[in-house]
């Protein structure tokens, strides 16, 4: 079934040989604008650096303070024997003078270390608020990916819409986007955020009338009503265009077919076949589209 959808589809008019050819040229051009193994390192390296920056703060400190302490005591030593052992003029002076710079010497070496102590806390407190917003973006893509229609959602309205569209003698298309990660397999737990970015990105190009599922972990469905096949091809490339940032940013792309009725398929049936053949063989297909949706 899925082989004689993609030879249905491949069989087009000159317009949509021109929009696929877009739609490869502009998933292809972000290759070499948007290195994937150097976004995906940036966060380990951006916290290496930063630690490497602290220590490297905090021993510069710590000679500082040395330094400090060795030129006052070695001014001090020589300025002992003038104001102890033979001093000149008013001795007071000069021990006020001495005891005075002695104490300068100690307070801005406790300067150095109290100011080293505040920096350090403020990058901490710095840290851990930076840490609570991504805590915070985290549970809210979370939230949004749960709150997303599912695969059971999907079958009625797939239903529903086939239906009116064999009633009425509409058109309906089926946008399917499978994602392929370009940094390895891909675990909800770690994607969240791609996975609710993805979905942010093509709920922009959404119609009022359209409708979006998460299938699967990795995959997408747009039901689009009224919709004929140049038209949902036109919606393909728009979503990929909007899925360029998803992509830059996440490493990880979205291979999009479009499926519609009835052009690429004539029942309900064809059309649920092709759902299942992109789905995970784990997945519950407990409600297809019923046999009486012909």
């Amino acid at each position: 079934m899925e082989s004689g959808g993609k030879s249905r589809f491949s069989e087009g008019t000159a317009d949509d040989q021109e929009l696929e050819k877009s739609t490869r040229l502009a998933v292809a051009a972000q290759d070499d604008r948007f290195p994937v193994a150097f976004r995906c390192a940036m966060g380990t390296l951006d916290r290496k650096q930063l630690d490497h920056l602290e220590r490297h703060e905090l021993q510069l400190t710590i000679l500082a303070a040395i330094f400090v302490l060795v030129l006052g005591s070695g001014l001090a030593a020589f300025m002992y024997p003038l104001v102890f052992v033979h001093p000149e003029g008013n001795k007071w002076t000069l021990r006020v003078a001495f005891f005075g710079f002695c104490a300068l010497t100690v307070l801005f070496v406790g300067y150095l270390l109290d100011r080293q102590r505040t920096v350090r806390q403020l990058k901490q407190q710095i840290l851990a608020e930076l840490e609570r917003n991504v805590e915070l973006q985290h549970q809210a893509s979370v939230d949004q990916l749960h709150s997303m229609p599912d695969i059971n959602h999907f079958w009625d309205r797939l239903t529903m819409e086939y239906r009116r569209a064999l009633t009425m003698q509409r058109t309906l298309s089926l946008l399917l986007a499978k994602a392929k990660p370009l940094t390895g397999p891909a675990k909800d737990e770690e994607n969240s955020s791609a996975w609710s970015d993805s979905a942010k990105a093509m709920s922009r190009k959404l119609r009022p009338s359209d409708s979006i599922y998460r299938l699967a972990t990795d995959m997408f469905a747009l039901v689009l009503p009224e919709t004929d096949v140049l038209s949902a091809k036109r919606i393909a490339v728009r979503l990929q265009e909007e899925l360029q940032e998803v992509r830059a940013k996440n490493g990880l792309a979205f291979d999009i077919t479009v499926h519609n009725y009835p052009e690429h398929v004539k029942s309900a049936h064809e059309m649920e076949d092709i759902v299942k053949s992109l789905l995970p063989a784990q997945e519950d297909w407990a409600d297809p589209i019923p046999a009486a949706a012909k």
